[in-house]
């Protein structure tokens, strides 16, 4: 079955409900300057109950940032998996990988973020192949001007053609709704997949409706 991880999550009470609906994973944006981006993460993780923790479905995303701020948010906020949406390279990923396994032991995951147009697009010139200290990978839809997710959908089909070559588990991204993501899952076939703003009623607040039949869709695919 599907995972589905629900991200942009701002407050407790979506958090709650998403677990409460069959969630795998709560992300939460830690890219000061955009929209869903809270202070106060800490506070709402410690609220949640301990059977989320236990599941290992805590998420933080990062982009760009200096691997000792990831390894510090990592511990203070107890996250699981650390998920990379800027250009960082493999270099960077094998380094944190070891600061992590270091500072927390081998529980830490980590999602590194490529972004699709008409093909999987590298990160200068490294592929997604080139990843090897990444646990899995996130596919989600290019935008010149937006460089962290778009809401947008991608062709699935630019990444069908080459889902051959990907050797590790991968949630996508980009547009997905409650509408469509039965026959996103159903093409694709991926590990998971990754909603914000197609379950929300306003910019970071979710909809109760919207978070259940998303849920609901994507594992019953």
């Amino acid at each position: 079955m599907v995972k589905v991880k629900i991200c942009g999550i701002t407050n407790v009470e979506d958090a709650l409900l998403a677990f409460e609906y069959g969630a795998d994973l709560l992300g939460f944006i830690f890219v000061k300057g955009t929209p869903r981006y809270v202070e106060n993460v800490s506070d709402i993780i410690k609220d949640l109950p301990a059977e989320l923790k236990d599941k290992g479905g805590i998420a933080g995303v990062f982009r760009d940032e200096k691997p000792e701020v990831v390894v510090e948010t990592v511990a203070r906020c107890g996250l699981d998996h650390v998920q990379l949406h800027g250009e960082e390279s493999p270099d960077y990923c094998r380094a944190l990988k070891e600061a992590l396994l270091e500072g927390h032991g081998p529980g830490v995951r980590i999602m590194k973020t490529f972004k699709v147009k008409e093909k999987i697009l590298p990160h200068g010139s490294c592929a997604f192949g080139d990843y090897e200290d990444a646990d899995y990978f996130l596919f989600d839809t290019f935008h010149p001007g937006l460089p962290g997710g778009t809401g947008l959908r991608f062709d699935r089909e630019a990444l069908i053609r080459e889902k051959d070559k990907i050797k590790k588990p991968f949630f996508i991204a980009g547009g997905l709704t409650p509408g469509n993501v039965s026959e996103a899952v159903r093409a694709v076939r991926p590990h998971g997949v990754d909603v914000s703003s197609g379950v929300e009623r306003s910019p970071g607040k979710k909809g109760r409706d919207l978070l259940k039949e998303f849920i609901e869709n994507a594992k019953n695919a």
